[in-house]
């Protein structure tokens, strides 16, 4: 089942986390319409909070739009444990933030440590662009959205586009939830 998604300025994407502690059915079907959603919206990685549950959980796959191709993992519980000192721009965008896209920088690998939907613990090292989509899903996690992580000057520049996503002035082709939690239908 497709969720709608919340937009950037609704209060749940600048809470932190909760820890997930039951790894049952539930869950998994919660991770299910992750998955079913984050396809839908053509994503490549989703939050919990994105879709108004507040548990520590995302999810990434960067080969979302080739069905043949695609490897999603679930990351619950995520801990960050090291970051390279190498770092890259990339422009990066988010499901939240609906057709805004801008440069920002991050370490070029990682190593995190999380639980799969069993609880089994996991520990591995991501390079390129999964460690970048990890990283900015880990932030939602947090409550930090990448336009936070770019210069003053940046923002400014891009303060009309992000006023027109506060105030619901544009067109997706997935269903969202606005800053009051008012429904917005996907304008196919």
């Amino acid at each position: 089942m497709k969720l709608p998604i919340y937009n950037c300025y609704h209060p749940i994407l600048r809470k932190k986390s909760t820890a997930v502690t039951g790894f049952d059915e539930k869950l998994k079907n919660f991770t299910n319409n992750m998955l079913e959603t984050m396809y839908g919206a053509d994503g490549i990685g989703l939050a919990a909070n994105q879709v108004g549950d507040p548990r520590s959980i995302f999810i990434v796959d960067e080969f979302s739009g080739d069905i043949s191709k695609r490897s999603p993992i679930i990351f619950i519980n995520p801990k960050i444990s090291l970051f390279s000192d190498e770092t890259s721009d990339y422009k990066e965008g988010c499901l939240s933030i609906p057709k805004f896209y801008e440069y920002v920088t991050r370490p070029e690998l990682i190593q995190i440590e999380y639980q799969d939907l069993n609880g089994v613990t996991h520990k591995m090292e991501f390079g390129d662009l999964l460690a970048r989509v990890i990283q900015h899903e880990f932030d939602h996690l947090n409550g930090v959205l990448f336009f936070d992580k770019i210069s003053s000057i940046k923002k400014t520049f891009a303060q009309n586009k992000l006023r027109k996503i506060e105030k619901d002035k544009f067109t997706i082709h997935y269903d969202m939830l606005n800053r009051n939690g008012e429904y917005i239908k996907a304008s196919d």
